[in-house]
């Protein structure tokens, strides 16, 4: 089985330098205008999961809540850190999530932070070991 995550946003350029320039993801596709549709996928390379973004004329209408969350598991300590390091380099502030488990950073390894359309994500060093 694969995965697609596809959303919706209003500044394609920007998710796009976010999950590739501060992420470390790949660029591994793109379109234009396809039925009025710019979009990208973004992942890494012969995985079975991607990130899809797509713009329209349209404005996203993004609906969520708190507990709506994306959790990234890096693969040792250190790239976690350095994830975490890139992040604040870039001005993205951390924020605290409704669930508590997600700020014992004893238990749970996480930080929490916002992409630039305002979802939530998790980098959690919990599985890096």
């Amino acid at each position: 089985m694969h995965l697609r995550v596809a959303r919706h946003t209003n500044d394609l350029e920007k998710i796009k330098s976010f999950y590739i320039d501060i992420l470390g993801f790949e660029l591994i596709g793109s379109f234009e205008n396809h039925n009025n549709y710019d979009g990208i996928f973004i992942g890494k390379p012969n995985l079975d999961w991607h990130f899809e973004f797509t713009k329209s004329n349209e404005k996203a209408n993004h609906i969520s809540d708190e507990d709506d969350i994306i959790v990234l598991y890096p693969e040792t300590i250190s790239e976690c850190n350095q994830l975490i390091d890139k992040l604040l380099n870039n001005n993205t502030s951390f924020i605290a999530s409704k669930n508590p488990y997600w700020n014992d950073t004893e238990v749970s390894g996480a930080k929490m932070f916002l992409d630039p359309d305002g979802f939530r994500i998790i980098i959690s060093n919990l599985k890096a070991n």
